[in-house]
């Protein structure tokens, strides 16, 4: 199966020459090797693709070869136009066959914007002997270009030669509100944004797009998700990226540290010294039942393990539950209360450490500190 020069330039059949154009610049700009250090390997590739995509699609005669037999018609025998092959395969002295000659990438790049690279680097076509690689700006204006000192191998300092490279607008960054069963989950949102972009003459139209967020499981209040270049198109200048900033809502009944989740109860004196249990609904719809075995105490928290949210880098993993308490102490007492506290502490107090089924092995110490009235 041959390439696909259409699907490579993101263009469909009856592509115009103009529209070809402005999509070639477009990926061109972004797939050149000297932009993408960092994965080289494939932006050559990539560079590679789209420029021989151009090259056959934009020459009428190689186009209509392509269309009629392929990639793989392109570059070997095409029939002679007895055969089905078309008339322009047909000379004075009769049928001939038509052979693909594919052109250098870089050539082709330095034909179209007039220079061979507009970031720096120092391959490719050039502007003359002993200058390979510098501007000419010969298919583009150069005011789309900031100055950029070309480098220490023409001397420096004001006489140096300087080489322009493309101003990118600022990024432009929107927050997305999830809530924390989304970011529990993971969910899709679709986002839908309203921009300019500019035709091969230079003119401005605007268009809608729907752009798809996938929310993994785990995310932090913070993620980003870039969409690169998708901001307004104008004249000389690179289309910012759209920036999605990852913002959490507020839970009714969890907030969120770290990987943990907390969640606060509000018990009585009572329920704190006999024992409580916690009924939770989690964020995935669970019910869990947490029950207490021991005195809850003012700071104490309840721990419970891997109840917690996902950890973004294995979602299999998950933080802890952490229940807090705020114990509701008595305000105010009446003098009868205060005497039958002070008068029963001590039986209170005695029985309860004695009693062999009291799971309180510390409760004297806190009875004697709570109803010290």
């Amino acid at each position: 199966m041959g390439l696909d020069y259409y699907k490579i330039l993101q263009v469909d059949r009856s592509a115009t020459d103009d529209d070809l154009k402005k999509a070639y610049r477009k990926l061109a700009m972004k797939w050149h090797p000297d932009k993408n250090p960092n994965n080289k390997k494939e932006a050559e590739a990539k560079f590679k693709e789209i420029s021989e995509a151009y090259d056959v699609l934009s020459d009428p005669q190689k186009r209509v070869v392509y269309d009629q037999y392929g990639e793989e018609g392109l570059k070997g025998q095409v029939p002679p136009p007895g055969a089905g092959g078309p008339s322009f395969f047909s000379t004075g002295s009769g049928p001939t066959s038509f052979r693909f000659n594919p052109r250098s990438a870089d050539d082709i790049f330095t034909e179209f914007f007039g220079f061979s690279t507009p970031f720096g680097g120092m391959a490719g076509g050039g502007g003359g002997p002993g200058m390979r690689g510098a501007p000419r700006f010969g298919g583009m204006p150069s005011s789309m270009f900031r100055d950029d000192v070309f480098g220490s191998m023409f001397g420096g300092g004001e006489g140096s030669m300087h080489q322009q490279q493309p101003l990118k607008a600022a990024p432009i960054e929107n927050h997305l509100p999830c809530s924390l069963e989304d970011l529990y989950k993971g969910t899709t949102k679709k986002m839908k944004i309203s921009r300019k972009i500019s035709d091969a003459s230079g003119k401005t139209m605007p268009v809608e797009e729907i752009l798809t967020i996938e929310v993994k499981p785990g995310w932090k209040k913070g993620t980003k998700i870039t969409f690169p270049e998708k901001g307004n198109e104008q004249p000389n200048v690179i289309p910012a990226d759209l920036v999605f900033i990852i913002d959490e809502k507020p839970h009714d009944t969890f907030t969120r540290e770290g990987n943990d989740l907390v969640t606060t109860q509000n018990i009585s004196l009572a329920e704190a010294l006999t024992g409580y249990t916690v009924h939770l609904k989690m964020l995935d719809g669970r019910n869990l039942t947490i029950p207490t075995n021991t005195i809850i105490h003012p700071g104490y928290e309840e721990v419970v393990p891997k109840e917690g949210m996902p950890i973004p880098k294995d979602p299999s993993k998950r933080g802890n539950l952490r229940i807090k308490f705020n114990i509701k102490f008595p305000t105010r007492l009446t003098a009868e209360q205060k005497a039958g506290i002070k008068k029963n502490r001590e039986v209170l107090t005695n029985d309860i450490v004695q009693d062999s089924c009291d799971p309180f092995g510390n409760v004297k110490h806190l009875y004697t500190e709570w109803f010290s009235y």
